[in-house]
């Protein structure tokens, strides 16, 4: 396999459909990754449960267990070090990322976003574009900058929001495309070797 099989640690505060959708794409071999560790900010979180499931290393402490977002994220950067991790997989994950993982992986944390950003972005993209009236949204897979929702666009994909979508119809669309774009765009970023 030699050193060129990227390792990749996910972050994920929910439920993990998506980190399914990425774990399943690289057990059949579409991306070339090794995911070395599932980490959640939610010691709850259902992410940890498929983690388990598929015999990946996981971890979770919250930031009100550090007295600062700063300590959070070092001591989030020490574990990452350990795990001698070279791309970061948001999936889900509801905090921003700040300076010290931006500095530590630059151009290497990728994101996904139910919206066709730049329009609507955080944290309700889905419900954003459901109430403004639009007649399409989508998904939108980026890199992760200081900014919300902000970084270089990697991929992008179309969702028509129909005249009887209600807002549960539109979030089950939104997701199932998600569990598509994500490996894709993550496969030809990964397998490529960017």
């Amino acid at each position: 396999m030699g050193n060129s099989l990227k390792r990749v640690a996910v972050l994920a505060s929910g439920n993990g459909s998506n980190f399914e959708a990425i774990i399943q794409a690289v057990e059949e071999g579409r991306i070339n990754c090794s995911v070395e560790l599932v980490f959640s900010d939610k010691p709850d979180a259902y992410v940890l449960e498929r983690a388990k499931n598929h015999k990946i290393p996981f971890t979770s402490f919250m930031i009100k267990d550090f007295s600062s977002k700063l300590e959070y994220e070092q001591e989030l950067l020490k574990i990452l070090k350990e795990n001698q991790i070279d791309i970061l997989i948001l999936a889900g994950y509801m905090r921003l990322i700040g300076n010290e993982l931006l500095d530590a992986f630059p151009q290497r944390i990728i994101n996904i976003h139910p919206s066709l950003l730049p329009s609507f972005p955080g944290l309700h993209g889905i419900e954003d574009a459901f109430n403004y009236g639009v007649k399409y949204t989508g998904v939108t897979v980026h890199y992760v900058d200081s900014g919300i929702d902000t970084g270089k666009i990697i991929n992008q994909a179309v969702v028509d929001i129909a005249p009887d979508d209600d807002l549960e119809s539109l979030e089950a669309k939104i997701h199932q495309t998600e569990h598509i774009i994500y490996p894709d765009t993550l496969a030809k970023l990964i397998n490529k070797g960017e």
